[in-house]
């Protein structure tokens, strides 16, 4: 009962004419920027930074999570249409989508889309209310060593976003680690990494370190790089976007493997919706009637990676709000918003800020609804988005950019600074080095270097405290098993090669 009297509270915050005013724009433009190949719900909320530091906290964050969760809705267009997906969790989506849209459905895996995404999405918010608040009455027993403990859990995950190389994502995470001292230590009141620059002496603001990798050097990289293809019209009149009785026949238990199969691995911080679809995806095709048929344009085969992609957001929401453990670039990004704020993400976060917990909660309900209501009728519009020159599109980027980064501080530094990381983060993704664990060391960092300095204080400087207790024991357990268990994986690849190669 006490969680429905919070759910009805929650309601009654995120149903303020303001609050839903930032809900509709924040799914509006999240569904443009999923539709929008190449620019990422990360780059987006890192460009909406300095508007959200000007709003109400409960405001902002009902506008940015919009846009994270709208973004996903929007990325099954261009899957369906053009065989490109709009952010890296749609590449599952164009496997069916793509060739449904080859055979003459492009509108109803455009409408089974958006249904199963509806479907899921609301499923996501039911579990993360229901989940969030026990996990976060177990995180009280937690001290400053278990809190570092949780942190350095958190860094290596950065093994989960890594990609090809494990390597270039711990020295991206150790980049970002390093931004994090930047600046005045607060305990001895030295300089460190300053160079002597006044204005370093604030540390790096987040802001700077976020827009400039992720919006400055995705524009960089998409400006030299081409995409194209056949795009397949889009019917128009809702009634024709609508799948038939079969289809949802068909998408029954897609809905309910993808919905449950995305939140649990959302509540995995690192995991990510990407891996949640491939996994949706392969489950649905094992237990199907016709899995021989999937990849030549099965409705289900949409539904399924449609349904985790959305369900997803519900369970990245978990560790993040009460653990203080963002599990993706986007996440890192609204732990940074909420620090920014004055907020502490943890296990407190319910209780000391239940308005704007139990508000985004409500505000992502009701998300949802617009987004169904705006991703049926509106799929001929968004799709022409798709149209809009480049030419357009990035120097429009650029310069909300640099006008966003200047809005902050007010400082011709932070200008030249965001494009030093515009350029550094274009470099990453030449070089193949991932920018999310650079995020997550960034906003990691001050907190794991806070909890280890208490710890030691609490000790008398035994380094011991870290290890001895029971808790933060198995938590660094899991980080050593985190870390190592890739590496035996690599050496066992190696060691094939190489025994092929002798023979």
């Amino acid at each position: 009962m006490e969680i429905i009297a919070n759910l009805m509270n929650g309601f009654a915050v995120a149903l303020d004419p303001l609050n839903l005013v930032w809900c509709f724009l924040g799914v509006f433009f999240g569904t443009v920027v999923g539709i929008l190949p190449g620019l990422g719900p990360s780059a987006t909320v890192a460009l909406l930074l300095p508007l959200a530091a000007q709003m109400n906290p409960t405001g902002g964050m009902i506008m940015m999570a919009g846009i994270y969760y709208g973004a996903k809705y929007g990325g099954s267009t261009t899957s369906i249409l053009l065989n490109v997906p709009g952010e890296s969790a749609s590449v599952v989506t164009c496997i069916d989508g793509f060739e449904m849209a080859k055979n003459g459905r492009a509108g109803p895996a455009l409408g089974i889309a958006a249904i199963s995404s509806f479907v899921a999405g609301t499923i996501g918010v039911l579990l993360l209310m229901l989940v969030a608040p026990p996990v976060a009455e177990f995180a009280l027993r937690f001290g400053p060593p278990e809190y570092f403990a949780l942190m350095a859990l958190g860094l290596s995950m950065v093994v989960l976003l890594a990609g090809k190389s494990l390597i270039k994502a711990l020295i991206s995470m150790f980049i970002g680690l390093w931004l994090a001292t930047i600046g005045i230590d607060m305990f001895t009141d030295g300089e460190r990494y300053t160079f002597d620059t006044v204005e370093l002496m604030d540390g790096v603001n987040f802001v700077v370190v976020a827009i400039g990798t992720f919006a400055i050097g995705e524009v960089l990289a998409n400006l030299i790089s081409t995409s194209g293809g056949q795009m397949f019209e889009v019917p128009k009149g809702v009634r024709n976007l609508m799948p038939n009785w079969q289809d949802l026949k068909d998408s029954r238990f897609a809905f309910v493997n993808g919905s449950l199969v995305g939140f649990f691995v959302g509540v995995l911080p690192g995991a990510g919706s990407t891996i949640a679809s491939f996994v949706s995806y392969g489950i649905e095709k094992a237990v199907s009637r016709r899995p021989e048929k999937f990849g030549t344009g099965v409705v289900e085969g949409v539904a399924a990676p449609e349904a985790a992609n959305n369900s997803e957001t519900g369970g990245a929401l978990v560790p993040l709000l009460t653990l203080g453990i963002p599990g993706s670039a986007t996440t890192a990004i609204l732990l940074a918003a909420l620090i920014m704020w004055g907020m502490r993400p943890g296990p407190l976060l319910i209780q000391d800020y239940p308005e704007m917990f139990w508000g985004l909660v409500a505000s992502m309900y009701i998300g949802n609804v617009m987004l169904l209501i705006l991703n049926l009728p509106l799929v001929p519009v968004f799709a022409q988005i798709l149209r809009l020159p480049a030419y357009v599109l990035y120097p429009l980027i650029l310069g909300v950019s640099i006008i966003g980064v200047y809005s902050v501080d007010h400082r011709l530094f932070d200008c030249w600074l965001v494009g030093v990381f515009g350029l550094l983060g274009y470099l990453m993704r030449k070089l193949e080095y991932p920018a999310a664990p650079l995020i997550l060391g960034l906003v990691l960092g001050d907190l794991m270097e806070n909890a280890v300095r208490q710890s030691l204080m609490m000790s008398r400087g035994d380094v011991s405290i870290l290890y001895s207790r029971p808790l933060a024991a198995v938590m660094l357990v899991l980080t050593v098993l985190v870390l190592v268990g890739p590496m035996f994986r690599r050496f066992e690849i190696w060691r094939l090669k190489a025994a092929e190669q002798d023979v």
